[in-house]
């Protein structure tokens, strides 16, 4: 174990003040699930660890109000999933946190944690003697000759093919999320989709979050698309196991016609995707199963496979196809 200084904040403001003290090698300390990880791997090796969980300005969540949700970032995975209003009226959020990880990792992860959880690529996460630009800047990328069946398709680069691996983050792209965030400076908000930035040449950059910046919260504009939405996701195994095709989707209904439809897709790309190409097909088209297909092969529009992950492309098409029709289906239940 290295050793690093403990801080426990006694509110959000006193947070960023201590970790902009600590400087660059200092980290926040939510629920851990991944920032332990992390350390036992050589990944991060902090040099001063601030402790935000006994912040109770961020842990709670609303969901009863009339023009957004609204999510603390140190609410709890398993909480959030289990809310009724969220299960019957935004079920895609609900699932979207059912389905990750296992009970106990739930029950200890927070929200705005799950936000930046990073990459499990096994060679980002095994370090040396694998080449990771991600984990070493410059060294190279092990993954594109190597094993990359559950590397990304879409938003990929010369320098890293890194899958992003939530769920929760695909699903909030969605529904248009946007994120508060508190800095040195004061508090900003930013649109969800602007948070997470592609590799390119520098993978190492995963969010356009300062070392010093802090979630506060995560707000969801409140839309009766919610109420025939899902998240079907299609993995390996079906508990404790990271998506190889994921979709969030959301209709409206009018008649037989699509009056306004969301589709993300997830397991797939280097950061949660949203696949708007896709959902401009379907508007005021009847959603057959016919459309419901063209529109998974669309999302899926411009993904560049490796050797061993080609089979995604019609994974991930026949993933947006079937939530699709799970949504329908819910646009017109009772």
């Amino acid at each position: 174990m290295r050793p690093f200084t403990y801080t426990k904040a006694a509110t959000a403001t006193d947070a960023v003040r201590a970790i902009a003290a600590a400087g660059r090698g200092a980290r926040f300390l939510a629920g851990g699930t991944t920032l332990y990880d992390l350390m036992k791997l050589d990944v991060e090796v902090p040099t001063s660890i601030i402790d935000i969980n006994f912040l109770a300005e961020l842990g709670g969540f609303d969901t009863s109000g009339s023009r957004e949700l609204i999510f603390g970032a140190l609410a709890r995975m398993s909480d959030v999933a289990a809310d009724e209003r969220l299960v019957h009226d935004y079920p895609a959020l609900s699932e979207s946190l059912w389905m990750a990880a296992s009970p106990q990792l739930r029950n200890m992860a927070s929200l705005g944690g799950n936000l930046l959880q990073r990459t499990r690529c096994p060679y980002f996460r095994g370090g040396e003697p694998f080449a990771c630009n991600k984990r070493k800047p410059g060294s190279g990328c092990s993954a594109k000759e190597g094993i990359n069946r559950g590397h990304a398709l879409l938003g990929g680069s010369e320098s890293c093919i890194a899958v992003y691996p939530g769920d929760w983050a695909v699903a909030l792209s969605a529904f248009d999320a946007r994120v508060d965030i508190l800095g040195p400076n004061g508090e900003r908000t930013i649109a969800l989709e602007d948070l997470y930035l592609e590799p390119r040449a520098t993978p190492s950059l995963e969010t356009m979050l300062e070392f010093n910046e802090l979630i506060l919260r995560i707000r969801v504009p409140a839309t009766p698309l919610g109420v025939a939405s899902t998240f079907h996701k299609i993995r390996d195994r079906e508990s404790f196991s990271f998506a190889l095709a994921s979709a969030a989707v959301a209709v409206q209904m009018e008649a037989d016609a699509v009056r306004e439809v969301r589709i993300a897709v997830g397991g797939v790309a280097t950061r949660p995707w949203r696949a708007r190409s896709a959902e401009q097909m379907l508007v005021g088209r009847q959603l057959t199963a016919q459309a419901a297909r063209a529109a998974g092969e669309a999302a899926l529009q411009g993904a560049k496979p490796s050797d061993d992950n080609r089979f995604r492309i019609e994974l991930g098409a026949r993933t947006v196809t079937d939530a699709l029709m799970i949504a329908r289906q819910r646009a017109f239940r009772p």
